[in-house]
């Protein structure tokens, strides 16, 4: 019992409900060692008893939480706080906010009258304050606390003239009258996060499969450009939402680059391997041997880009990032303009530290290797002498790593410029993965928010019986509190910088995430719990300041309540079409299959769409092609004829409700006109968002990702192509008959903007 209260007081589940009405034990070897992960011994009896004395004399001596979490305007008191308690607020921007009363005389963060009383110290900016031990050089020569992107508050009131706190990220300062003090990071958010200006419709795309005439093999940010501004101006869409764009770990000699990208390096910094590289300035200015050199350099992309499309050969990512590296390192001797390296300084300023532990990491992985749990031990500390030696003897790879992440930000800004110029409402849609790869720059360089030895996953469910271990170690809930949540403000930030919208993939880790021991099976994980009043709070702030949409990927498993607390602070959630089922009212014959939902019964915070790149495609469902393809691949748990057949039933259920609200004029036995009819559905139901999969508009066969798969399928290395599998260029999607024509219905049948 004292085990399973200790757990509780961090956050860690000794128990489990998968289904109503079914309870599932934890391990207790698994409650103990997540708990070691959090820093908590629970080993022996006297281990836990030690324990929680520990807490509790922590919880009755401390007088503020690390983090306090406000929501603007709303009233917190501090509940250790003894009235008569004197607060003061060190803003973000250095302002100095003392409290001027409350209701009632308690200590109310939020209720009180607060007097701005200038500068916190005359010509300086305030120092972050820091609780957690393993980010204690920042106590005397910190840099200064993140300054606010934009200022939503308006013009500053004049000193001496009460307000309300206002929005970000503050120093909150608390002395009782006997003279004890604290401090905390203080948050203080939007009630709830921008939302789309008015409905609207978009594509969505994995962009390395969006291949033009121009790609160097894949995909890239010109591409994306392109897209956007094509289908903008042609068809009055108002974003285009793509897959994560992370840096990935590369590959070493025998090994390829895992092509997911849900597993990255780093989720802070976006992939070189996008970059267009005639696009990049300098390339005008290469002469001589150089240019003979790049022009060379082309015609191996060239090369690259007719075996997928002329071809039909698979995309390699190793392949087009083994030319671009190449590439980028002869445009790394022409040095820049003026206003070029003013820009650049500008970036590496910006970014900070964090930049600067990027390149790091990519130049060291040059030298030793992309898992730096396997490099020289002095080398597996980002801070230690060993590396800051390391780091003096590679400042030119740590200069060009900079450079590509900087001249990939351009690109991506350049990118949001094309789709806001084309009147797109929202533009880019970006997409968070849940994790980082362990061996990557982020888990190196943010060791200390990271639980070591822990995996994140799922637990045993009707799709995958024994759990889910997705390789990814998560954040711990503790280090996250102590530092304001900052590496979760900095990941988003860093996001948002050039996005119209965010999809959080499996939005549902803000609340919980299912732990994996190191060494244990998917199933043998538990639940650990997040702050997520906090997660939500980080979350509406940055979305705030950027102006963007958020779009939480809530499939599958969702816990009681979260869909509810994501739509009260305005996330919007993702619907794809054959789920959406009548759970309400089960069929009569006892039947588990619902009935399918009708339009007017769907939410209207959500992205409505019809399949994701983890699905099969429409015309794939329609035809019952995926049920082929997972027989072929040995995926499935029953008869072939038996999946079949509930397949097809599913499907004609379907079809017949688009016939019965008159949605499939041309008949059933149609397959393109099938596409249209569920597009019209999807435009029937009051989702503020309907996108649009771009292999769907012309009748591709294949997904994208087929979970359960390694090397068994070619995952994430598909180009875009039609029904007979042939690949389609950004040209031939632009003049596809059957694209427009789908596209045409859209613009017909839904409330969407005029191009």
């Amino acid at each position: 019992m004292s085990r399973a209260r200790l757990a509780q007081l961090h956050g860690v589940a000794t128990s489990y409900s998968p289904s109503p009405g079914r309870t599932v034990d934890v391990p207790e070897d698994t409650v103990v060692a997540v708990l070691a992960a959090l820093g908590v011994d629970a080993s022996t009896p006297r281990a836990v008893r030690a324990a929680l004395a520990e807490h509790e004399q922590d919880a009755q001596q401390r007088l503020l939480p690390p983090t306090v979490v406000l929501r603007e305007g709303a009233r917190l008191s501090p509940a250790r706080l003894p009235a008569g308690s004197a607060l003061r607020v060190v803003t973000e921007d250095g302002r100095t906010l003392e409290c001027d009363g409350s209701p009632g005389g308690e200590p109310d963060i939020g209720g009180g009258r607060w007097v701005d009383t200038g500068p916190a110290t005359p010509g300086t900016a305030p120092r972050c304050v820091v609780a957690s031990p393993e980010y204690a050089q920042y106590a005397d020569d910190a840099p200064p606390c993140d300054p606010p992107r934009q200022t939503p508050q308006g013009p500053r009131p004049p000193i001496g003239h009460p307000r309300a706190l206002p929005l970000g990220v503050h120093t909150l300062h608390a002395r009782t009258a006997d003279g004890r003090s604290a401090s905390a990071h203080l948050i203080v958010a939007p009630h709830r996060l921008p939302a789309p200006p008015e409905r609207g419709h978009g594509f969505l795309v994995q962009l390395y499969s969006l291949l033009s005439a121009r790609s160097w093999g894949m995909g890239d940010l010109g591409d994306l450009a392109e897209l956007a501004a094509w289908s903008g101006r042609t068809f009055g869409t108002d974003f285009v939402q793509v897959n994560p764009l992370h840096a990935a770990v590369p590959g070493r000699a025998g090994a390829p680059t895992d092509p997911s990208p849900y597993r990255p390096s780093s989720r802070r910094f976006p992939d070189p391997v996008h970059l267009r590289i005639e696009e990049i300035p300098e390339f005008a200015c290469l002469t001589g041997p150089d240019r003979d050199r790049a022009g060379q350099l082309a015609a191996e992309a060239a090369a690259l880009r007719d075996a997928v499309l002329q071809r039909g050969e698979l995309i390699d990512r190793d392949a087009v990032w083994d030319v671009k590296r190449r590439a980028l390192e002869l445009l790394h001797t022409v040095p820049l303009g003026p206003g070029r390296r003013a820009a650049y300084c500008d970036f590496l300023a910006d970014r900070g530290r964090a930049l600067e532990d990027h390149a790091t990491w990519c130049a060291l992985a040059e030298m030793h290797g992309p898992d730096w749990r396997s490099w020289p031990a002095a080398l597996q500390d980002p801070r230690s002498a060993a590396t800051a030696r390391a780091r003096g003897g590679l400042l030119d790879r740590i200069d060009f790593h900079s450079r590509l992440a900087w001249l990939t930000d351009c690109q991506l800004a350049a990118a949001q410029c094309s789709a806001r110029a084309s009147g797109m409402r929202i533009g880019l849609v970006h997409d968070l993965a849940v994790g980082v790869h362990p061996s990557g720059a982020d888990a190196w360089a943010q060791q200390g928010a990271f639980a070591p030895g822990m995996s994140v996953g799922a637990p045993p469910d009707a799709f995958s019986p024994r759990g889910q271990d997705w390789g990814l170690p998560p954040w711990r809930p503790d280090a996250l509190r102590a530092t304001g949540h900052a590496p979760y403000r900095e990941l988003l930030r860093a996001l948002l910088r050039h996005a119209g919208a965010l999809r959080i993939d499996h939005v549902m880790g803000l609340f919980r995430l299912w732990w994996v021991p190191q060494g244990c099976e998917p199933a043998q994980g538990t639940y650990v719990r997040y702050d997520a009043e906090a997660m939500l709070g980080v979350l509406a702030l940055e979305a705030h300041r950027a102006g963007a949409v958020v779009i939480g990927e809530d499939l599958g498993t969702v816990e009681p309540g979260v869909r509810e607390a994501l739509a009260d602070r305005g996330v919007l959630g993702t619907s794809v079409l054959w789920f959406e089922r009548d759970w309400a009212r089960p069929d009569g014959d006892g039947s588990p299959r619902a009935e399918p939902l009708e339009p007017g019964r769907w939410r209207s915070g959500c992205l409505a769409t019809a399949t994701t790149h983890d699905l099969p495609s429409t015309a794939a469902r329609l035809t019952g092609g995926h049920v082929t393809l997972r027989h072929r691949l040995g995926l499935l748990t029953r008869p072939l004829a038996v999946e079949q057949r509930e397949a097809a039933a599913e499907t004609a259920e379907w079809l017949a409700l688009f016939a019965r609200l008159g949605l499939l004029p041309e008949g059933p036995d149609d397959e393109e006109a099938a596409v249209k009819a569920v597009h019209r559905f999807l435009l029937r139901t009051p989702a503020q968002l309907v996108g649009v999969w771009l292999p769907d508009t012309v009748g591709d066969r294949r997904p994208q990702n087929l979970p359960g798969t390694w090397d068994q399928y070619p995952n994430w290395r598909l180009p875009v192509a039609d029904a007979a599998g042939r690949p389609v260029s950004l040209e031939e999607l632009a003049t596809s008959p059957r694209l427009h024509a789908l596209m045409t219905e859209i613009r017909r049948s839904g409330r969407v903007r005029s191009p």
